[in-house]
């Protein structure tokens, strides 16, 4: 096709999405190119970027437009998921376990099965923020520790939270649309269960033969598979936890119709009362915690603010791609839209899946779910009857594919923020891909012969 005959609305929307992709790309390469750059100056580069996209936005939309749309993303998305993993980083970073923990296969092992479980409970970055610290001091003298890092990303961080709308943001939001609580655990229970089977099989093979191996070459390794004198300090922090968790729950649930505007974004009575707790909790916790356990937990502002930052400009500079997404059949999106339905119109659950999955590992998978359960029907009670497997082809696709990049889900890029401030020289983002896709992308392909 010549490039005349394309529409120029076409050149704007791929222009509006260069920002991001500009962003992502240096959040990719950055790292490895010019490390010392990045790591000095990666604010300016997201501000950069976030400033050139708000100028797209401004040339197209008109100044009160983009208001709308910023202070929408903003106020509405950004500032409450900033609060939520900031809150759950500050409680968790008062929780201390403490004792000789040493990382033998079995033992992480063991809390890679603990921290899945856990992060249906408490959400993966709940789980995530608890468990981490932990398993990084058990294994901080290992020669060889990163794979354990990153196995703890893709099943506590990810595809742990998939049996329970508290587990991860977009079942959460799926609840918010209708769909029942427990619905989640019934219809992706034997999905989860593959996963989690093979990845922690997978992994204790892998952790057992890396084990043997810097055993044989570094003899001054502790081979002690025993834990002397375990305990946990700061246990008011579990206190503070159920409250966090009890709060996001709540905001669900209840709706008393009450809302105000500020800058055309409404912001509901519930979700302030949330955030205002959430706020309360972390000054709580900061302030009933014990200096000297924070210390010893390594614990740091650093991680959340990387991540603070990182996801600033993710948010807005995704602005315009959700917008496109939303355009369904109209926008720039449409071919691949066209690939969720077959010749009859009846969807097609693989492509849901896949597309669902795919974009959730580049973009926010909350807002990303709503995309496609909208273009699916929309209808949670017949996305949970006629259309269930469509449903839950969603819904595994935006949880579990979370795991393919470090900006998939929030816990990710917080792990790998913890693991390079304690010294673990975690992969860079393309590396890590190579690392998720190797390994996912075969149990990906096997649910979609099983199930989909």
């Amino acid at each position: 096709m010549s490039l005349l005959a394309v529409s120029p609305s076409v050149y704007i929307q791929l222009a509006l999405g260069f920002p991001f992709a500009a962003l992502l790309l240096s959040i990719a390469v950055m790292p490895v190119a010019f490390p010392h750059a990045w790591h000095n100056h990666h604010g300016k580069v997201v501000i950069f970027w976030s400033v050139l996209g708000l100028t797209g936005l401004l040339g197209v939309e008109g100044i009160e437009t983009t208001i709308v749309h910023v202070a929408h993303t903003m106020l509405d998305e950004y500032f409450p998921f900033l609060i939520l993993i900031s809150t759950l980083y500050i409680v968790s970073g008062g929780v201390l376990i403490k004792g000789h923990l040493h990382g033998s296969p079995l033992w992480n092992t063991s809390i890679l099965a603990l921290g899945s479980l856990l992060a249906s409970f408490v959400g993966t970055v709940g789980a995530s923020m608890i468990l981490i610290r932990p398993l990084i001091n058990a294994n901080i003298d290992r020669p060889r520790n990163i794979h354990v890092v990153i196995f703890f990303i893709f099943m506590v961080s990810n595809i742990g939270g998939s049996l329970s709308p508290l587990g991860d943001p977009p079942l959460f939001l799926g609840f918010l649309e209708g769909v029942s609580f427990f619905w989640t655990t019934t219809h992706l229970f034997s999905h989860t269960m593959i996963m989690l089977s093979a990845l922690l099989f997978a992994f204790y093979l892998l952790d057992k033969t890396i084990y043997k191996v810097d055993s044989k070459i570094h003899c001054a390794i502790d081979k002690t598979t025993h834990h002397e004198n375990i305990g946990i300090e700061g246990k008011v922090n579990f206190i503070f936890l159920t409250i966090a968790v009890t709060s996001v729950l709540i905001s669900g649930l209840w709706e008393p119709g009450v809302s105000y505007k500020v800058l055309g974004a409404e912001l509901a009575l519930q979700d302030i009362l949330r955030d205002a707790s959430l706020i309360t909790v972390s000054l709580a916790s900061l302030t009933m915690t014990k200096r000297d356990i924070r210390d010893r937990n390594h614990f740091t502002f650093a991680p959340i603010k990387e991540v603070g930052k990182l996801f600033a400009g993710i948010f807005v500079t995704m602005i315009p791609i959700i917008h496109q997404l939303q355009e369904g059949s109209e926008g720039i999106f449409a071919p691949l839209i066209a690939l969720t339905t077959d010749a009859q119109g009846k969807p097609i659950d693989a492509a849901f899946f896949w597309l669902t999955g795919l974009l959730s590992s580049f973009l926010d998978n909350a807002p990303t779910y709503l995309v496609f359960f909208n273009l699916a029907s929309g209808d949670p009670i017949l996305l949970q009857g006629e259309l269930a497997s469509t449903l839950t082809a969603i819904s595994a696709g935006a949880v579990f594919m979370g795991a393919n990049t470090y900006i998939g889900n929030a816990p990710n890029l917080m792990v790998k923020a913890i693991a390079e401030e304690r010294g673990i020289r975690m992969p860079s983002f393309l590396g890590y891909m190579l690392w998720s896709f190797s390994i996912l992308t075969p149990l990906f392909v096997i649910l979609t012969v099983v199930f989909f």
